[in-house]
Formats: C-alpha cells, sequence, structure tokens
C-alpha cells in the first residue's frame, strides 16, 4: 500500500477507483442473470433441476429439494458444542439489540372528529439466501433471520446451494436452527433469487429478499427489484479507519487487513493525520500479509483497492470520510467520540482501539448487513424495519372534513383532477 497525500486529486481517484467494484458494467453477466430468471419464471421446478445439475453438479429433485427438519437438528446436533455456544451467544446480541427497534402503532385522535396515525404489521413471509462452499458464513445466516423474526415474520425460507453431495454447511444449518427459519431448500444462485421473486412448485414466491452472494446473485437481486423487495444490491467489504497519532498502528493495520482477506475487490482504506501512523501502518501490513492464509486474496485486494491517506488535518480528513461514505468506518482518535459527532456518512461506526470490525461482524450485536459503495449516504443497515410495513390510518367526522372541505377542493382543481374535486363535494351538496 503506497502512501498517498489527502487532496481533491488523489480524493477523486479514489472515488473512480472504488467506482470499479459497483455491479454496473457487467452487461454479460446481467444478460445470463435475465435468461436464468426468465426460465426459472417460466419453468419453475424443472429450470431449478437443471441449474443445479449444470452449476452444482447435483441431481436436485422434487424429493431432496427441502433440507428436512431431521437435517437441521442433525446439522445442530454434530457441530462442536463450542461453536453452538458461541452461535447461541450471537444470537442472543443481535435478538437484544434489534428488540429495540420494534416500534408501536399509534393513532392520534383530534377533538374536531378526525383520526390519524400509523399502523406497522410485520411482512408474511421473507426469504434468505445463504452462500455455499467457500462463502459459507453463519454470522450472515444469524444477521439476517433474527431480525425478521424478531419484526413477527410469520414465514422465513432459506435458500442455499448444495454440494456436489448434495449436502448443505453443517454451520449454516445450525445457525438457521438456532436463529428460528421455518424451513430451507437447497437452491443456490440466480435461480434461487428468481425461485424466491416468482415462486415454484416447490419454493413459495416471498415478499422480501436479503442476503449475500456473489455478483449473479447481486444482479439477480436487482433485476428482480419490483416483483419483491430486497435488502439492497451490496457490493465487496470495504473498511475504513479514520486515525490520529494516537493509534495503535499494529491494531490499525490488522483491522485493515480483516477486510482485505474477504476478497479481491474488497477496500482498506486508512486516512490519517500522521504521517509517522501512515509509515508504521504500512510497514505492519508488510509483515502481516505473508503470515495469514489468505495471503495472496488479501494482496490483491491491497493492491488494486488499498489506500493509505495523510491528511492535512482533521476536518480535511472527516471531509473524505463523509464524501466515500464507508461501510465499515473505525474511529481511532484521542477522543473518538468528539470525532464521530462530525461524521455524517458510515455504515456502522466503530470507537476506540478496541472495536475491531470483526467485532461487528460476529458478535457486538448491531446488523453487518451494510451499505456499500458510498451508498451510506442513503441507505441503512438490515434491521427490523425491513420486515414491517407501515400503514397509514385516516377517519374524519362529517364535521372535520366539512371544515376542510373547500381547500381540498380548491387544491384538486388546481391539479386539474376534477373527479377528486367532486369526490369531495358530493358530500356537502346540501350546501350548494
Amino acid at each position: 500500500m503506497n502512501i498517498i497525500a489527502l487532496n481533491e486529486q488523489n480524493k477523486a481517484l479514489l472515488r473512480e477507483t472504488l467506482k470499479k467494484r459497483s455491479t454496473s458494467g457487467f452487461r454479460d453477466i446481467e444478460d445470463k442473470v435475465d435468461s436464468i430468471i426468465a426460465d426459472v419464471r417460466e419453468n419453475g421446478d424443472a429450470a431449478l433441476f437443471k441449474y443445479s445439475a449444470q452449476f452444482d453438479h447435483f441431481d436436485l429433485n422434487i424429493d431432496n429439494i427441502r433440507i428436512s427438519e431431521e437435517e437441521m437438528e442433525d446439522a445442530l446436533s454434530s457441530v462442536e458444542p463450542e461453536f453452538i455456544k458461541v452461535l447461541q451467544k450471537a444470537a442472543d446480541n443481535i435478538r437484544d439489540f434489534h428488540v429495540k427497534q420494534l416500534r408501536e402503532t399509534w393513532i392520534s385522535m383530534k377533538p374536531d372528529g378526525s383520526v390519524l396515525g400509523q399502523r406497522f404489521t410485520p411482512l408474511e413471509i421473507a426469504g434468505v439466501y445463504v452462500p455455499g462452499g467457500k462463502a459459507a458464513y453463519p454470522s450472515s445466516v444469524l444477521m439476517n433471520i433474527i431480525p425478521a423474526k424478531v419484526a413477527g415474520v410469520e414465514r422465513i425460507v432459506m435458500l442455499t446451494p448444495p454440494g456436489k453431495d448434495g449436502k448443505v454447511s453443517r454451520e449454516t444449518l445450525a445457525a438457521a436452527k438456532i436463529a428460528g427459519v421455518d424451513e430451507a431448500y437447497r437452491v443456490g444462485g440466480a435461480q434461487a433469487i428468481a425461485a424466491m421473486a416468482y415462486g415454484t412448485e416447490s419454493i413459495p414466491k416471498v415478499h422480501k429478499i436479503c442476503g449475500p452472494g456473489n455478483i449473479f446473485v447481486a444482479m439477480a437481486k436487482k433485476a428482480v427489484y419490483g416483483a419483491v423487495s430486497i435488502d439492497s444490491v451490496a457490493g465487496p467489504s470495504e473498511i475504513m479507519v479514520l486515525a490520529d497519532e494516537s493509534a495503535n498502528a499494529r491494531f490499525v493495520a490488522a483491522d485493515l487487513l480483516s477486510q482485505a482477506e474477504h476478497d479481491e475487490m474488497a477496500s482498506s482504506i486508512l486516512v490519517t493525520t500522521s504521517k509517522q501512523l501512515a509509515e508504521d501502518v504500512k510497514k505492519e501490513i508488510e509483515g502481516f500479509v505473508p503470515k495469514l492464509e489468505r495471503h495472496e486474496i488479501i494482496q490483491k485486494s491491497l493492491d488494486n483497492f488499498g489506500f493509505i491517506f495523510v491528511a492535512d488535518d482533521m476536518d480535511t480528513a472527516i471531509n473524505a470520510v463523509n464524501d466515500i461514505a464507508s461501510e465499515h468506518l473505525e474511529i481511532v482518535t484521542r477522543n473518538p467520540y468528539e470525532t464521530m459527532t462530525r461524521v455524517k456518512n458510515a455504515g456502522a461506526i466503530f470507537l476506540g482501539p478496541y472495536s475491531s470490525e470483526p467485532l461487528g461482524d460476529y458478535f457486538a450485536g448491531p446488523n453487518h448487513i451494510l451499505p456499500t459503495n458510498g451508498t451510506a449516504k442513503f441507505f441503512s443497515p438490515l434491521s427490523v424495519d425491513d420486515f414491517i410495513k407501515r400503514t397509514s390510518i385516516i377517519a374524519y367526522s362529517k364535521d372535520a372534513l366539512e371544515r376542510d372541505h373547500e381547500d381540498i377542493i380548491y387544491f384538486a382543481n388546481k391539479e386539474g383532477l376534477t373527479a377528486h374535486a367532486n369526490s369531495i363535494a358530493v358530500r356537502f351538496e346540501e350546501k350548494q
């Protein structure tokens, strides 16, 4: 990683570099995904069976597509007890955090007889996609299913790809069982997203699809949005560390590398006001990388999307932080809480030297499904709200409507919608 001065020119270069990580510009993949979606929409299970043989090399059929309760229970009992305990602790923390997000229906009654309010109701059915193979993350299973469960979703459906032997990661199934999944199916890829979006003979149509995946899954979610709701079209993982001279260089280096190991498109950025810290972090990174198991992926990530910026002052550094709007932001300054008050855009903020980003990935409780690619400027982490609908309630008495009816008629006529105006006027014809 090179040490670069933080100025407008280099910040613009950073923005352009990070744009290369978005899901746009993959026309060839988009065409393939569209073809798969159309096939599943038209042919249902038959298309799923075909793509399972083609991509997963497994003979999927009507008898084995659903993961049985017995298989779920076997997974729960066969995973090492120590890991089950950790999953339970993490699940408890995630549940406790998300329970605090629940909202209550409210009604406001006015003396004139008008009643206004908002009712909150959970979605009836939600779908969760879980990657398979090397990308199986039980932590994401907890983060997707538990908020839906807390929201009160009646039916939570999980889809995940099988291995060549038809089996699914035991850890994935154990996490799903702990989180409270209602049913699960061994289907992966863009075809799984299509199945949840439109339904097949075996898989129900859901109202919302959540969960991470590769570029095919991301493009499929983007394509079916509108037929169903989705959590987001997530990009590769990213971390930004904002630090001053008080930061521990070894800690900072380790945290940057924790995200670089996700994949070659992951981004790791340090913004600091200390040239000495920048040099020390670079040295620590060079020492760490060869010792880490995924060093080849890490090195490619750092070569393509790793940056160390030195800012003249904290104002310049914070402006860059707000401009980039990173998925994960660590603030390691003398007074991180004060610094945080000046940060407007970040998916999740980690304060101080002992709030390492993996704490949020696995255990603390806040959701680790976060906005990426600068979308933290207008998107939020996955939450209970993602699984709840808001419905407005309006009830006027005759006296209340009479007080306002002339204003409403005037407003409607100004828009040229005379039927709207008439709908109000007919209720007071006796006054004409």
